[in-house]
Order: C-alpha cells, then structure tokens, then sequence
C-alpha cells in the first residue's frame, strides 16, 4: 500500500466538516441531557452518565478531526463505488420495511446478506440462509435467554 498522495491547498474541508458537525452533536447531547429533569439519586451513576460521557467522547472525536483537517492538508481519496453503497442502504431499508410484517430473524438476514453482497462475499443464496440463521440465534438469545422483546415473525413463531 502507498502512502496517500497530499495536495496543498489550505485545510482537508472533508474532515473540518465531519469535525464540526461532531462538535455540534456533542453540543447538542451535553445541552439536551442538562435540560434532563432528574430526581435526587443516591448514586452518582444515573440517567445522564452515559449521554455525558457520549458527548465528552464526540467532543474528542471532533478536535482530532479538526486537528487532522489542519495538520494533514488534502488527501486523494478512492472515487466512491455506489453498488455496494445501494446494497447497504437497500439493506437497511428493506430491514425497515419487513421488520414487523416478517420479524427480526427474517428482516435482519437480508441486511446481513446485503452487506456481505455489498463487500463482495458469497452469493445471496447462501448469504440469505446463513444471516437468517445467525440472525434466528441473536434473536433466540435475547428473546430467550434475556427476556428482551424483538419483533417476531412466522420463523420465531415456529419456535416458541
């Protein structure tokens, strides 16, 4: 592998964008979770600990982004190839769509196969089964074994 080629010309506008708008989310979390209205606790953990702790962690992300765009300059970059970007998206959407009418294991084996179809692995005939039956065992263990409730479908309906 090549070291990436540096172009002069002022700051990387793609990482200063990414930067700021992480600064804006860690913003907007930090100010959203201080306008939380929480009840005096006895422990020092409580609802806000983990947005705080989020935001803290994007802040960072943000100043080494903003650092990187400064110190790095411009970089050339691979040109984006859109078939496995419309794989992931088709993926999800169709997880979206199919979630409550074919339940979780059915819904997320086809996210799972795009998203190998999108990286190049294995043919969908194989990636269909294969996710489902992963997915079948996420959703027996949470269904199952954690109590947790997702979305069932004729598949889970066969097992319990």
């Amino acid at each position: 592998m090549s070291a990436p080629v540096v172009k002069a010309g002022g700051p990387d506008r793609a990482a200063l964008v990414i930067g700021v708008l992480l600064g804006v989310l860690a913003a907007v979390i930090f100010w959203q979770t201080r306008a939380m209205p929480v009840t005096a606790q006895y422990a020092r953990v409580g609802p806000t600990t983990a947005p705080y702790v989020l935001s803290g962690f994007l802040a960072v992300l943000a100043v080494g982004h903003v650092m990187a765009a400064f110190r790095h300059g411009v970089q050339e970059r691979e040109a984006d190839k859109v078939a496995p970007m419309l794989w992931i998206v088709g993926g999800l959407v169709a997880q979206m769509l199919l979630l409550k009418p074919l339940g979780f294991s059915i819904a997320t084996g086809l996210l799972f196969a795009c998203a190998a179809k999108a990286f190049g692995r294995g043919p969908l005939w194989l990636t269909v089964p294969l996710g489902i039956g992963l997915s079948l065992v996420v959703w027996l263990i949470f269904a199952g074994l954690l109590k947790l409730s997702l979305p069932a479908g004729p598949l889970e309906s066969l097992i319990f």
